[in-house]
């Protein structure tokens, strides 16, 4: 006996089936997450040196703003 989930994708498989990724799709993608995730590591560099600086020279309440 199927689950009402199931039941449900189900029926929505025949309504709109899945579509599948080309290989370049994947890979445009995955490069697209690439760069992301670089500019987040980046960001998050910068930020932690400043949150480092405003603490010491004791601006806690800008350290936490950031």
């Amino acid at each position: 006996m199927k689950s009402a989930y199931e039941l449900a994708m189900e029926r929505l498989e025949k309504t709109s089936p899945s579509l599948s990724l080309t290989e370049d799709q994947k890979k445009e993608i995955a490069e697209v997450d690439s760069v992301y995730r670089a500019k987040i590591a980046e960001k998050e560099l910068f930020l932690k040196d400043q949150i480092r600086k405003a603490q010491v020279v004791g601006n806690f309440e800008e350290a936490e703003s950031l």
